[in-house]
């Protein structure tokens, strides 16, 4: 399946997910995800979660205009304390690793949190998954 779109209701709450059923078929000597005429369905939702694949680290203006370092994979750069060349600005997960496991990014966005609590307060009692 894949989703189209969602609906919600007056005060932006979101209501259901409107979907079409998809078959994979090979067009132009590649495989594509094509959606079946006619199979368009609704379900309904109050919460809804987005989890994409990885596309890479968005290379958008704030990167630009901090001066961010990116590594020759594309990737933000960081240091041992997970902050970037910028101070003050820190990065973890996909955006520095690259696309990679829900539980690395866990892991290093809690290792994060205690490097930006010490930079800020000097020190942190929070636990640090990743050294």
């Amino acid at each position: 399946m894949s989703t189209e779109r969602f609906s919600g209701d007056a005060s932006g709450h979101v209501r259901a997910l409107h979907a079409v059923q998809v078959e994979i078929v090979k067009q132009d000597g590649r495989m594509q995800v094509v959606p079946v005429p006619g199979s368009s369905f609704e379900i309904p939702a109050d919460l809804v979660l987005l989890a994409m694949g990885f596309v890479g680290a968005d290379k958008g203006a704030l990167l630009d205009e901090l001066g961010v370092t990116m590594t020759d994979r594309g990737n933000v750069a960081r240091d041992s304390r997970w902050m970037t060349n910028v101070p003050g600005v820190f990065t973890a997960g996909d955006m520095q690793r690259g696309q990679s496991l829900i539980v690395w990014a866990i892991a290093e966005g809690r290792s994060a949190a205690r490097a930006i609590d010490q930079h800020l307060m000097g020190e942190s009692q929070l636990p640090a998954p990743l050294a």
